[in-house]
């Protein structure tokens, strides 16, 4: 960003003093990327962090994450030993690479509204079935699956001057047992396929599909399905278009490895369940 753009900046207290939304208006979370490139245009911040959020809550019916939260406090979160899915977090947090400086100002709110596929952030939200609350600039609001809320590459569904308040994961999900799965082309790359299996109680069987395509998805299924049934989903659900192209990975080569991951996942959640643990 160009910092000689930037005419003011806007830390509100409260929700009655953010300002009416402008052209030339972003909102600032953490920052990570507002401030890595130039942001032709924009003239005014508006600093979320002023309004001191409390960062995450946990209760009877789940986990709620303020958009504001860092990706260091929330893999310093502590979860209930019934969450079964609990070491996802972990595993989503250490997948967005950086330095303690990134993790400690990089927040939740800002990898899932950025949108980007490889967002480890969506990922997670996916996979547990996360509910975005929006603010709207008329004082009310509204909420959205995170299926519907990220759209595309760097496309959400925040209308001008919405603001991402918070996201909530039901006690439900937050229970089931997990399987995790991410490539990169290079150590310390961006991921190029990142998937997420989820296995309730009752035996019905999710599976969360990032990074290798350009907009999340989740296919469920009532039972574990057989390998031919995954595949042939998989195949109905992405497809060839939906394979994201960029530098950190050809669309054939991510669909060999979202295909190779679902297996694994599908294999891995057919074993016995194991209390607390995740593959």
């Amino acid at each position: 960003m160009d910092l000689h753009t930037i005419e003011t900046v806007v830390r509100p207290k409260k929700r009655s003093e953010l300002p009416a939304w402008a052209d030339g208006d972003a909102c600032l979370g953490g920052g990570t990327w507002l401030f890595s490139e130039p942001q032709v245009g924009t003239r005014r911040l508006v600093d979320l962090a002023a309004l001191e959020w409390t960062p995450h809550a946990i209760d009877a019916h789940g986990l709620t994450l303020a958009a504001t939260c860092t990706i260091a406090q929330l893999d310093r979160l502590e979860l209930p030993s019934g969450w079964n899915a609990a070491p996802l977090v972990g595993q989503c947090c250490r997948a967005l690479l950086g330095s303690f400086k990134i993790w400690n100002v990089a927040t939740v709110g800002g990898n899932i509204c950025l949108a980007l596929p490889a967002g480890p952030m969506i990922a997670l939200a996916t996979a547990l079935d996360a509910t975005c609350t929006i603010w709207s600039p008329n004082g009310a609001e509204r909420t959205v699956s995170i299926l519907d809320f990220v759209l595309a590459p760097q496309r959400n569904a925040l209308a001008p001057g919405e603001i991402l308040r918070s996201l909530s994961m039901p006690a439900a999900a937050l229970a089931r047992r997990t399987a995790f799965r991410r490539v990169s082309l290079s150590p310390n790359g961006r991921s190029g396929a990142l998937l997420i299996g989820t296995r309730g109680a009752d035996g019905a069987f999710a599976l969360t599909v990032t990074a290798s395509v350009k907009r999340p998805l989740r296919l469920a299924f009532e039972g574990l399905p057989g390998r031919a049934e995954l595949v042939r989903a998989l195949d109905d659900a992405v497809p060839e278009a939906l394979y994201h192209d960029d530098v950190h990975g050809r669309p054939d080569w991510r669909r060999h490895m979202t295909r190779h991951f679902a297996e694994e996942i599908r294999g891995s959640l057919d074993a016995a369940p194991s209390p607390g643990a995740a593959s």
